[in-house]
């Protein structure tokens, strides 16, 4: 456990200034006034939320506010499972409307005694973001409703704005108590997904966790949504994101990959993303129950007293209990039908078997809402009507506020309980339901049972709901299949009480070690972690709006800037420059093109000052490349990874390894070409020295799996051939070993050397892997024995991504410029404006700050 100075609970109020900046030093020269807070404050979880775990009722007779904490909350119970050495200090909405003048006073009341810092929405943007945006937008979407679907509305774009807007006050709020220097922020739900953007772009390196309580829906769900990119974006601003399943995790990487363009990797059991220097990780666990809280109910009077109530009332039959908020995707209908279809194909069951449905009260009034709950009504009635008898009705419905210790009367009492939605976030009732199974002293003597006597339970749940995957003794169902249904339930009924102990021993195992307090101690564990480098790298903050974004680099990771490297070349008298083909001179591009009269105009202007020798160093084969480059004839060119050589245009090819055994090809090939035929969008490419399967125009999640798999198979069949197998950006490919670009850099830096012309300044740009091997080579030594000082190096990446290179460029147009620029020092202008984009890139990038 990680040790804070113990201090006063104290919770300062400090605004901080929006500005992000990093001096060069790696140190944030202007944050968020941090140096306001000193090292005597306790460090804070600030937990954010749409609601307050707060109960508000005014004295009728005083007019005061009465606050009190709502313990059935999980913000309010997951406070147990976090450090001690914390204060723990909510944000969120009261569940009343507070009069503007009260607000003040309200607030500092709410802050001193109960830690909490209302955000006070004005009720018409409230409705308009809870009850527009969330509730008609976002909850129907992941739960898998389309806005075709009737009753579902088009997109709204005020909605949307209201939402912004109110994500916002809660931005406000939380910097009004956030040290960044100390404290963690724990934001919960689709309420704020956007409010990630809005604190990072106040505090570049505040630490913070996001957790959706709910689905997260397949790829070609989400991105039916207008603003599904401003919604990603913000929430890769997080540092953890966390979700119930892996099912929904899942999802949102696939998302992450087909929009946005970002690869996921496994390290040591943590999901990561990177995304501009930064790692985003995943957390998938889903919240339990507090057994504290259950058991004092259990323990209660009231509870022993209804449970004596209902096993008298139903003495003799079998009850099956669900118990459901009242909305369109808990199932409810297709519950009673398969209740229907169990007492038909099972007679025996009439007259033994009942069902009690407790309706929690629906949290809106939708006109889709009271149709379902109408359609359920009438399903219970007629089944009630077809095989009730004096006495006694299969269909009980308790359509009522039902207070917990009733409902947990009702579990202990149930022999089976239900849960047949159709879609739906985590779901505790079967938790609660297989604790109140295991019992208590209290109940044992209510229904006159010994302490020691085995319990059982049966667990009958949807597989679209979120605790499904951690109850694997309960009975999974496709709620849509109402034979199966029906079947499941009369197999709980009848199932022996032997495999019923074993089945219930195993559930309480899990829901009473995996509780509300493990999950906030794991995810304060894991978000300590994703956070454990913030301040080892420099951070930038660009981009307007919600596609705000935070660049992350390590200190000696740096732009390169013009203005850096133009010294250093006028300087040298010798120099060599070597540069990647697409991705770097051109970019990555699904149909092949040659390069452009501006690329070619500026090759020529750096080739022709007789200082430099400037090599061309590419995959791709020596016939395209010296035709693309005919007209420039004092550009070397490496094609195949440097199986083939050429100085000048003037000059012959040389091969660098004439010997080479290609008999491997006959094996390579064939496994190639049937990846190819079983992946649609791949090819296959055959060159001299190699052969390469690409997959760029592939389906992104299939084509990355064929990818893996496609390595490992090659990597077996030639494992006794003199080869190597690298995965390269969208491509796998199979070259003989000792072949790299690392080694036509040597080459090059050893011949100038033998001639006299040893290199006092080295530029090396590239952007995929394989330009990794040149970056390590000239690193790896100096190549002038006779200059008095080591040459000048400049080992550049394109994309912020990590690299052995020092430096980096953005895209391609970065690049071109910056070689526009050094041929402008030594050689007549070219083409390009005297403002390059280079420099209007730079300009652009500042002013985002």
């Amino acid at each position: 456990m990680l040790n804070f100075p113990q201090t006063p609970r104290s919770l300062p109020r400090v605004m901080t200034d929006p500005v992000i900046m990093s001096s060069g030093d790696g140190k944030q020269s202007n944050d968020d006034d941090s140096g306001v807070f000193s090292s005597e404050y306790r460090r804070k979880i600030i937990i954010v939320s749409n609601s307050l775990p707060l109960n508000a009722k005014r004295d009728k007779v005083s007019g005061k506010w009465c606050f009190s904490y709502d313990e059935d909350s999980i913000f309010w119970q997951l406070k147990d499972g976090l450090s001690p050495e914390a204060d723990v200090v909510y944000v969120g909405s009261l569940k009343a409307d507070v009069d503007a003048n009260e607000q003040e006073k309200v607030s500092l009341q709410l802050l001193e005694e109960f830690n909490c810092v209302p955000t006070f929405i004005p009720s018409d943007l409230y409705k308009q973001f809870h009850d527009g945006f969330c509730k008609q937008q976002l909850w129907p979407l992941f739960h898998y409703m389309l806005p075709m679907y009737p009753g579902n509305r088009r997109f709204d774009r005020s909605q949307w704005q209201a939402y912004v807007s109110a994500n916002k006050i809660f931005a406000d709020k939380v910097m009004e108590v956030l040290n960044p220097e100390d404290d963690y922020v724990w934001v919960h739900d689709y309420h704020l997904m956007v409010l990630p953007t809005f604190l990072r772009k106040r505090c570049s390196r505040v630490r913070l966790g996001f957790f959706l309580h709910s689905p997260f829906p397949s790829s070609e769900v989400y991105k039916t949504l207008p603003v599904r990119g401003e919604i990603l974006k913000a929430l890769l601003n997080a540092d953890l994101v966390g979700f119930h399943t892996f099912d929904y995790a899942r999802h949102f990487l696939s998302c992450c990959r087909r929009m946005l363009g970002l690869e996921h990797e496994s390290k040591r059991g943590y999901i990561g993303l990177e995304y501009f220097g930064r790692t985003i990780f995943i957390k998938i666990l889903p919240p339990g129950i507090h057994m504290g809280r259950l058991q004092s109910t259990l323990d209660h009077p009231s509870s022993s007293n209804k449970v004596r109530e209902i096993h008298q009332q139903f003495k003799g039959k079998k009850l099956i209990v669900g118990v459901d908020d009242m909305d369109l995707f808990k199932g409810i209908g297709l519950k009673f039908l398969a209740m229907e279809q169990l007492l038909q194909q099972y007679p025996e069951q009439q007259g033994e078997l009942i069902l009690i449905q407790i309706l929690n009260p629906p949290s809106s009034s939708d006109k889709d809402v009271e149709d379902a709950k109408e359609e359920a009504y009438i399903s219970a009635k007629r089944i009630n009507e077809r095989f009730g008898l004096e006495g006694y009705e299969p269909i009980i419905i308790i359509d009522r506020h039902v207070p917990f210790y009733e409902k947990a009367a009702y579990y202990a009492l149930a022999e089976c309980c239900i849960v047949n939605a159709v879609r739906d976030g985590l779901n505790l009732v079967p938790y609660k339901y297989t604790v109140c199974r295991q019992g208590s002293s209290k109940l044992d003597e209510a229904l006159e049972i010994a302490s020691d006597s085995p319990r059982v339970s049966a667990l009958v749940v949807s597989e679209f709901i979120g605790c499904s995957p951690s109850l694997s003794g309960a009975i999974r169902v496709n709620p849509w299949d109402i034979d199966a249904v029906a079947e499941a339930l009369n197999l709980a009924i009848t199932m022996p009480d032997g495999e019923k102990q074993l089945r219930h021993e195993k559930h309480y195992r899990y829901v009473s070690s995996h509780d509300v307090a493990y999950w906030a101690r794991s995810f304060e564990q894991d978000l300590v972690f994703s956070c454990k480098d913030h301040y080892n790298n420099r951070c930038w903050g660009f981009g307007f709006g919600l596609n705000f974004r935070i660049l992350s680099l390590s200190p000696s990771f740096r732009r390169l800037s013009i203005d850096h490297i133009v010294p250093a070349y006028e300087r040298s008298s010798c120099r060599a420059i070597f540069l990647d083909y697409d991705g770097t001179v051109v970019p990555q591009a699904s149909i092949v093109k040659p390069p452009s009269p501006e690329v070619i105009s500026v090759l020529n202007n750096i080739c022709s000052d007789v200082r430099n020798t400037v090599f061309i160093v590419s995959g791709r084969g020596k016939t395209s490349l010296s035709e693309w480059f005919d007209q420039c004839e004092n550009l070397g060119i490496a094609a195949e990874h440097g199986y083939f050589i050429r100085w000048g245009k003037h000059t012959s090819w040389q091969m660098s390894h004439a010997d080479t055994d290609f008999a491997w090809k006959k094996i390579a090939e064939p496994v190639m070409r049937s990846y190819m035929e079983a992946t649609d969008g791949s090819s296959v490419e055959t060159k001299e020295s190699a052969l390469v399967w690409h997959y760029r125009d592939a389906d992104p999640d299939f084509g990355s799996w064929q990818a893996m798999e496609l390595l490992d198979h090659l990597e077996n069949v030639l494992a006794n051939e003199p080869v190597v197998v690298k995965k390269g950006q969208h491509i796998i490919e199979v070259k003989p070993q000792g072949i790299t670009k690392g080694s036509v850099a040597q080459e090059v830096l050893s011949s100038l050397t033998k001639k006299g012309k040893s290199p006092d300044f080295v530029l090396c740009i590239g952007d995929d892997r394989s330009d990794e091997d040149m970056f390590e080579s000239i690193l790896a030594k100096p190549y002038s024995t006779t200059s008095s000082s080591a040459p000048q190096i400049f080992a550049c990446t394109v994309g912020q991504k990590p690299s052995k290179a020092r430096y980096y460029l953005d895209d391609t147009v970065d690049v071109m410029a910056l070689l526009e620029g050094l041929g402008a020092t030594s050689g007549p202008k070219s083409r390009y404006s005297t403002e390059t984009p280079f420099e209007k890139r730079e300009v652009c990038f500042e002013n985002d700050v």
